[in-house]
């Protein structure tokens, strides 16, 4: 069994509960786009249109997700792009008349919460608590559902 398919099996084995996915369904794209906003406004030495810690952080996840899997890689490469874009738009616009850092930090405690009441329900823990690679397998498992579903092997 290839890597990729071990570490989302054993993602799997903590989320098995209906409530439980649901959220990690709601959050897991809350926590990353709350996480690459909060990363995009730390100040950054280098003055180049759309890199910052944001998108150093993102690349070497990507670098991760070669590793795993090409398709895994080439569709966390869209979704990054579409979380940067979307992180923009926020920190462009005040949503909520917010800060941007407060708007961030408010859906990333949010997120986390939900998170914890989610694991809660199911018994079990957060599998990040074993092993933090699981804190980018957690959106590939989220992922490898819908290729299932439209039938993409990863």
């Amino acid at each position: 069994m290839r890597r990729i398919d071990l570490l989302i099996e054993e993602y799997g084995e903590s989320h098995q509960n209906g409530i439980n996915k649901l959220i990690h369904w709601i959050f897991v794209p809350a926590i990353m786009f709350s996480l690459i906003g909060l990363l995009s406004l730390i100040p950054f030495p280098l003055s180049i249109p759309y890199f910052n810690w944001a998108t150093l952080v993102l690349l070497l996840a990507l670098f991760y997700y070669l590793r795993l899997s090409i398709t895994m890689f080439l569709s966390f490469c869209v979704i990054c792009i579409i979380l940067l874009r979307l992180v923009n738009v926020v920190i462009e616009n005040k949503i909520f008349n917010l800060p941007s850092a407060a708007f961030f930090i408010s859906v990333f405690i949010v997120a986390w919460i939900f998170q914890f009441i989610g694991h809660h329900i199911e018994g079990k823990k957060p599998s990040f608590f074993k092993d933090l690679q699981f804190l980018l397998i957690g959106p590939a498992w989220l992922l490898h559902f819908v290729f299932k579903k439209i039938g993409l092997g990863y």
